[in-house]
């Protein structure tokens, strides 16, 4: 399978701001051809690549006042090595974070998914509650809202989806966490968060939207929630969004069967 990805965030910067960007497909991806460039006022300014643990790959810019603009794009050509999990990351990911309250949703959990003990048939049950509880509405979430707020509005976008489902599956002992992905056939196009659960010796990917093909999805970033896994952070000084345009298709858009296991790899 072959996916093309890309992006172009506009920024402008009214203050000379430290940016940390994460739109690249994520480290042990096969992506060729690969570009990114980011300009300030139309010319190049220095990036600096890191990678965290899980193979995020972070693009830092120390840039002054003007308007700065991403473009990246990527050919992705098959999959890529499938997530490992070391007992440290299992431990992780079974605890709340800042957007995925599983201290407070547990009883919740305890008590709509009682008696359910195979872990697979829990992950189908999670997600499709999830998907059935809540309502997809572009706007109705603020940044900052967790997954508590998100059960009580009833409602939502992906990121909220996912955090409930995390936040879910913790507060059952399952370890979840969240992914930020490139997921051709989504409509409308924009940057697209799942939810990942460690069943049966795998991360499996959730995804209570049902908006994409899970196998379909390439990897950008991965971590607790959200605060793990933006497109962009302003460390420092501020830089205004002026836009975001994603892109991404893939030469085959499968049928998703939501009853198979399904990792992203």
């Amino acid at each position: 399978m072959q996916r093309d990805v890309s992006c172009r965030i506009a920024l402008t910067v009214t203050e000379p701001a430290d940016l940390v960007f994460a739109v690249a497909v994520s480290a042990g991806t096969s992506s060729d051809p690969e570009s990114l460039t980011i300009t300030l006022d139309g010319a190049p300014v220095e990036v600096r690549e890191l990678a965290d643990a899980h193979g995020t790959r972070l693009h830092r810019v120390r840039a002054g006042s003007g308007a700065l603009v991403l473009e990246y794009a990527a050919t992705v050509t098959g999959h890529g090595a499938t997530a490992e999990a070391t007992d440290t990351d299992l431990l992780t990911y079974t605890r709340p974070s800042r957007y995925a309250e599983s201290d407070e949703l547990a009883p919740t959990a305890h008590a709509e998914f009682a008696g359910i003990d195979d872990s697979a048939a829990l992950l189908a049950a999670v997600s499709s509650w999830v998907g059935t509880h809540l309502s997809y509405v572009p706007g109705s979430s603020l940044p900052t809202d967790g997954a508590t707020r998100t059960l009580l509005a009833r409602q939502g976008v992906c990121r909220d989806y996912a955090h409930l489902v995390v936040a879910l599956l913790r507060g059952l002992g399952i370890p979840a966490r969240v992914v930020a992905v490139y997921a051709p056939g989504l409509d409308p196009m924009d940057f697209h968060a799942v939810a990942e659960a460690w069943v049966d010796g795998a991360w499996r990917v959730v995804d209570a939207t049902t908006l994409a093909p899970r196998t379909t999805l390439v990897r950008i970033a991965t971590g607790r929630d959200a605060a793990d896994t933006a497109f962009l952070n302003v460390m420092s000084g501020r830089a205004d969004l002026v836009s975001v345009e994603v892109g991404a298709v893939a030469d085959v858009l499968p049928n998703d069967d939501l009853t198979q296991l399904v990792q992203i790899g």
